[in-house]
């Protein structure tokens, strides 16, 4: 991912950032790598139900309030559809299995860092999205990697694995970039609702490849984004 931003930005002779608003980028993809890890560790507890919504409803809520605080608040209508989109996030990441609470302080430090993640991005300016994504996606890298030295948690390694990991990283740094230019063109509030929405498509690939059936409150979710979406654009 940080190669692919590095050489796209060097083919379209983007300028690089100031220093400030890279250290920014780089803050950004510390925070988000660790988060990153403590979100699986949290789901290695098989608590999916309570990792992924707490994590998730989390780390757009507290960039939401970052931007209504130091933005102004936006009109009645979006805000009635952030309200409308958390809940949606919640239901559509939420499972129905019933675990005990077991990871929840890592689920809230895992949303936590996603949160700071949203805000620094944004604190990272008008500078190139692809420089900063790049800066991001390789901070990121570093935190990452120190963790799986440290912890040695080499495996499993499989030759589909790498291949995988290596497609889902491009697709993933050029979400990162998107939203840094999303965040750039408008309020941090309405880029992170609307980017944090990704669950809803998520479950709906699940069905279409993996055969999987939504259950009634998924889909309840689902509706609750689609609905949210208009209302918050309507800002």
């Amino acid at each position: 991912g940080t190669t692919l931003m590095v050489c796209l930005a060097l083919a379209n002779h983007e300028t690089m950032p100031a220093l400030g608003q890279l250290r920014w980028a780089f803050a950004a993809g510390v925070c988000g790598g660790v988060a990153l890890a403590l979100f699986y560790r949290a789901l290695s507890h098989g608590n999916m139900g309570l990792a992924a919504p707490v994590s998730a409803v989390l780390g757009a809520a507290l960039p939401v309030a970052f931007a209504m605080l130091t933005e102004g608040l936006p009109k009645a209508l979006p805000i009635a559809g952030f309200l409308v989109a958390l809940l949606g996030i919640w239901l559509i990441s939420r499972s129905e299995g019933g675990q005990r609470p077991e990871g929840l302080a890592l689920a809230l430090i895992s949303g936590f860092g996603f949160a700071l993640f949203y805000i620094f991005i944004k604190q990272a300016g008008n500078g190139s999205a692809l420089w900063i994504a790049a800066g991001s996606r390789a901070a990121s890298l570093v935190a990452t990697g120190l963790i799986t030295l440290l912890g040695r948690k080499f495996s499993p390694t499989y030759r589909l694995g790498f291949g995988i990991a290596l497609l889902t990283g491009c697709i993933d740094v050029t979400g990162t970039f998107l939203f840094v230019h999303a965040s750039q063109l408008g309020r941090l509030d309405t880029a992170v609702i609307l980017s944090s929405l990704y669950p809803a498509l998520t479950v709906i690939l699940a069905r279409i490849f993996l055969g999987e059936h939504f259950t009634r409150w998924k889909t309840v979710g689902m509706i609750a984004a689609l609905v949210a979406v208009p209302m918050i654009a309507a800002g």
